[in-house]
């Protein structure tokens, strides 16, 4: 008889077998409602810490070891107690406890002398609690979820030490950055007919997970596998402990950051530092098991298509309107590049927010939060699938990192695309490059943690600041008169920006000055009370705070030209100082919280 069994038998509820152990701080399965212990045990129809389906022994511990998938190895660790036993020194789970009746009281009533309960939280806050993390980032969320069985887990995780390539750890009081990476390696069973067959694995799906400081919006910005960039000197660390540095490229493909002449997870977060600006915490990364067993684990995710589906080449086949997909069907979904729109890989890229947005819902909805065998399962599956950095190699460590995530708001999470352009220096582009204005300003707003989504404080503080600004009468552009330096240290920063201002703002009356005589931390522009008409619409046009303008005492001559000196601020010509309030017209955008169908 099951566990299920036991408990219909006996009329207590299968939910409520499942309690929380306060001395371990782990739900617990109770066999039986006599005050005794029973073993910790995952939910029906999961694998306990020691077992696989098919027969196969797994050992749990520190690293994969004997628990990956075609591992035969049999016993316990040494110095370790097997898996399924319990140790004398571990701390009871407490007993099924039912409502007493004092005898005589009338009613039925307690006395009133028996102490009062303090208020407890509801199970589902609790659930929340742990599991919050599900509404920002689907790889993280199913790691966190899990709320038993710790060691377990940790077992799971594979780590890699990317060398330096992060910012040594994400703080509580500062933006997030988290690199999320699908790769195509060929791993797991059932994907030997997916991906490259010769290959180490790519950077085959690639999304950079932006977390606001205040922790009110975030962004995730996909970026494309066939975006021309820079890729960067990367050090490695190799398995006898010592450093190697990969060679760069000053042009190739982005999905060769990972995988290729050597390449680690390290690579590609050097590669969208030098692309973004930003610089990334942590990295995960996940193969194409991840997308089958998590969508399982959850009941299936569903997905809307505006027309009927039948893809041969990713066996993609789903009738017009909503589905719910899982498992093979699943990873079809989020490969197929023959389906949707112009049948691209932005197309693709497309479909893949769509279907993260969905996912992201259905693990939030209550059918996955107060589901133990779901939770369980969801833990099981991402855990297993995780390739993570060792800054954030443990369970404990993702739970924080989720408690973090937690503070999102699922309608302040947006996905977008990064802007791009066909390569103009193919015949026939197959690649492309980012937007020479658009991607450049996508990357000053996550940089200024201005959400995509528009959180009104983050709006009405533009709002405010630009009306602060503006305030007074403006110049034409034809009659500013402007001197450029460059102190900002970009090369050529000075030139682009004179060419920007002349050729797409219309202010002839512009000079390059060359270097300024230091390095400026911050862009300024300096003029005189009889200039401040032109400081104004110049501070206009570059979106420039109010404590850049520098006003001097005296009036300029007729012709005197302002001073404007780039600084370490300055991010690209056409791109506001300050980060745009909203996003540039033209990027590719979905919002975690709305179903879209694909078309």
């Amino acid at each position: 008889m099951d566990a299920h069994s036991r408990g219909r038998a006996d009329e207590i509820d299968p939910a409520d077998q499942w309690v929380l152990n306060p001395q371990t701080g782990n739900y617990e399965l109770r066999l039986n409602h006599s005050g005794e212990s029973s073993v910790p045990s995952p939910p029906r129809g999961a694998t306990t810490p020691g077992q696989r389906t098919g027969g196969r022994s797994r050992q749990a511990g520190p690293g994969r070891g004997a628990g990956r998938p075609g591992d035969h190895g049999h016993g316990a660790e040494p110095g370790r107690a097997a898996e399924g036993s319990r140790t004398a020194t571990e701390a009871p789970v407490p007993g099924q406890r039912r409502r007493r009746v004092t005898e005589g009281t009338a009613g039925g009533q307690p006395p009133s002398s028996r102490r009062k309960r303090k208020p407890q939280k509801s199970r589902k806050k609790k659930v929340l609690l742990w599991t919050g993390g599900t509404m920002a980032v689907v790889l993280v969320a199913g790691a966190a979820s899990a709320y038993a069985l710790y060691s377990h887990f940790d077992g799971n995780i594979d780590t890699v030490d990317v060398a330096g390539a992060g910012s040594g750890g994400f703080k509580k009081d500062q933006a997030v950055n988290i690199l999320l990476i699908g790769t195509d390696k060929r791993t797991g069973d059932g994907n030997e007919g997916y991906g490259d067959k010769s290959s180490p694995g790519h950077a085959d799906t690639t999304i950079l997970f932006h977390v606001s400081k205040d922790r009110t919006n975030a962004t995730a910005m996909s970026i494309p596998r066939d975006l021309i960039t820079e890729i960067p000197d990367c050090e490695t660390k190799q398995t006898d402990g010592t450093t190697a540095t990969i060679p760069g490229k000053s042009a190739d493909r982005f999905n060769n950051s990972l995988g290729q002449d050597g390449r680690d997870p390290g690579c590609t977060m050097r590669t969208v530092k030098k692309l973004t600006g930003l610089t990334v915490d942590h990295f995960m990364m996940a193969d194409f098991n991840a997308v089958k067993e998590m969508t399982t684990a959850v009941g299936g995710v569903k997905v809307c298509l505006a027309k009927p589906v039948n893809d041969p080449k990713s066996h993609l086949k789903l009738p017009a309107g909503e589905s719910t997909i899982e498992g093979e069907q699943a990873l079809a979904f989020v490969r197929t590049r023959s389906s949707f729109g112009n049948k691209s890989d932005l197309d693709r890229i497309q479909i893949q927010q769509q279907f993260l947005s969905s996912m992201i819902r259905q693990m939030k909805s209550d059918d996955t939060l107060t589901s133990p065998t779901k939770l369980y399962g969801l833990a099981e599956a991402a855990t297993n699938a995780l390739t993570v950095d060792t800054g954030i190699g443990s369970i404990k460590k993702l739970k924080s990192l989720a408690e973090e995530l937690a503070k999102i708001d699922t309608k302040n999470i947006t996905f977008a695309t990064l802007p791009v352009i066909d390569n103009p220096d193919e015949p026939t582009p197959v690649t492309v490059v980012p937007h020479p204005t658009q991607a450049p300003q996508l990357f000053a707003m996550m940089q200024s943690d201005t959400s995509l989504t528009e959180v009104k404080k983050k709006q009405q503080d533009a709002k405010n600041a630009q009306a602060a600004l503006l305030k007074g009468a403006r110049a034409t552009a034809s009659q500013v008169r402007v001197d450029v330096y460059n102190g900002s240290g970009i090369t050529g920063a000075a030139q682009k920006t004179i060419d920007w201002l002349q050729n797409d703002q219309g202010v002839l009356r512009s000079s390059n000055k060359s270097n300024a005589p230091e390095k400026a931390a911050k862009t300024t522009l300096t003029y005189a009370p009889n200039q401040a008409d032109q400081a104004r619409k110049l501070a206009d046009m570059m979106g420039l705070p109010a404590t850049a303008l520098k006003p001097g005492t005296q009036n300029a001559g007729e012709r005197e030209p302002m001073t404007l000196v780039l600084g370490a601020d300055f991010k690209g010509a056409g791109v506001p100082i300050t980060g745009p309030a909203k996003a540039p017209a033209g990027v590719q955008k979905v919002e975690a919280d709305k179903q879209v169908c694909a078309k």
